[in-house]
């Protein structure tokens, strides 16, 4: 049987092995956006994915005509309707598509053999890209917020802590300095955040912007305090060698997040934060040695 040109029996098993793969992704993503259009209750988010889900059917049945084989979804990708649905939907969405990593080989190949295969492409690398940045997600919108509090908490407290490590050489003193300089601040930078974000007029929640950015503090203040609180035992410097390492952790992660769920460049953002924070940690941790040595002081 010919189809727009090309015999079934001109693909070769390799070529065949590629389509049907491309074939069981569309079906698999297909019936992936249905059930998150269905567990969302916004209607735009639902209208979009549901657009989303329709438009990977459509390329399912492209396939399915040079095949002329229907295939199940995989259950291996259902991992990333878990991940829409604990971490976001942009964030799910577009792990899933940067998932591929045969795409571009598969691309590659099959519009030699099939040139109509082109504007499926097209449509996945543009189409669907300008969807998914249409759905809108109250996480996305202050996440502003977030890196503000998770920032300002990496940089202040991992020198403060590397300042008093030197200074007070006993984990539970540190905890409790640090525990107390964090809450503290934490409350300073939401109510901050609170009034700038009032003065700026814009579409955002001055109160839910100070809530984003007073938990993403004390969230990361709880993570590198708990070194301290875990190995007090232990010499506070080894305490702090696990802060620091805690710190990389925390950017890595959401670096990775925002990388993802922004389409941004991870090496750069990561870089910088984990450059600013551990630049501040040696600065201040000299300063507490200089401190400790001047004054004399042993605790």
């Amino acid at each position: 049987m010919l189809i727009k040109g090309l015999n079934k029996q001109m693909l070769d098993k390799q070529t065949e092995k590629l389509v049907l793969h491309a074939q069981k992704n569309e079906i698999t993503e297909y019936h992936i956006y249905k059930k998150l259009a269905k567990s969302t209750k916004d209607p735009h988010n639902q209208k979009i994915l549901n657009q989303i889900a329709e438009d990977e059917l459509k390329h399912y049945s492209f396939w399915n005509q040079y095949t002329q084989r229907e295939v199940s979804p995989s259950r291996k990708k259902w991992f990333y309707y878990f991940i829409a649905r604990i971490f976001g939907l942009t964030f799910g969405i577009r792990l899933m598509e940067l998932g591929e990593g045969q795409a571009q080989v598969f691309y590659t190949t099959i519009t030699k053999l099939i040139p109509e295969a082109q504007s499926i492409i097209e449509d996945e690398e543009a189409h669907e890209k300008e969807l998914i940045s249409l759905i809108d997600e109250e996480l996305l919108d202050y996440i502003g917020s977030v890196v503000l509090g998770l920032n300002d908490a990496l940089v202040e407290l991992t020198g403060a802590l590397a300042g008093l490590t030197l200074a007070f050489q006993n984990a539970q003193l540190i905890a409790l300095a640090g525990l107390i300089t964090g809450i503290a601040a934490s409350l300073s930078m939401a109510a901050s955040e609170y009034l700038a974000t009032k003065e700026e007029q814009t579409t955002k929640n001055p109160l839910k912007a100070a809530i984003y950015t007073g938990i993403a503090y004390v969230a990361t203040v709880f993570f590198l305090i708990l070194p301290y609180l875990i190995f007090s035992n232990q010499s506070p410097l080894v305490c702090l060698a696990i802060t620091l390492i805690n710190a990389i952790l925390i950017v890595l992660v959401f670096t990775f997040y925002i990388s993802v769920a922004k389409d941004l460049s991870f090496k750069k953002r990561f870089s910088e934060i984990v450059g600013i924070s551990l630049g501040v940690a040696s600065l201040t941790f000299i300063i507490g040695l200089v401190v400790r040595s001047v004054l004399n002081i042993d605790i």
